[in-house]
């Protein structure tokens, strides 16, 4: 017990012994009620609807590159068009910074046959439709 006091220091609350099976059981149900069991996919979802993560309707254009659907988040098109880039190869392999473009990609990137890779997410900006 004594060696208990020197790590605790003393501490009363942390010493001090364990309720009855009845008392811990009353606690647990108590708190249980008053704490919302909320799991962590329920947290995601609420946290993928705000701000950059909100789905914007898209223009016609994107809607057939991303595969028909009506909205989408900004991330997640950025995210299939680097994937479309990566799967076909269409990264200058002089210059990595430059992307050649396809007839796909020029559809979405006005007609341009080379753009550059930060340019990507500008050049898609005017594809999502304002409310």
């Amino acid at each position: 017990m004594a060696s208990l006091a020197r790590v605790f220091r003393g501490s009363r609350f942390l010493m001090s012994p364990a309720a009855g099976p009845a008392a811990a059981a009353a606690a647990a149900a108590g708190a249980k009620k008053a704490v919302p069991q909320v799991t962590k996919a329920d947290a995601t979802a609420a946290k993928a609807k705000r701000g950059i993560m909100k789905p914007v309707p898209v223009s016609e254009e994107l809607r057939r590159f991303i595969g028909g659907e009506p909205e989408v988040a900004r991330p997640q098109v950025v995210k299939l068009v680097w994937d479309y880039i990566k799967t076909n190869g269409l990264q200058n392999p002089a210059k990595k910074t430059e992307i050649i473009c396809d007839p796909t990609l020029k559809s979405l990137f006005g007609g341009r046959d080379k753009v550059g890779m930060m340019e990507i997410a500008k050049l898609l900006n005017h594809h999502f439709l304002k409310n």
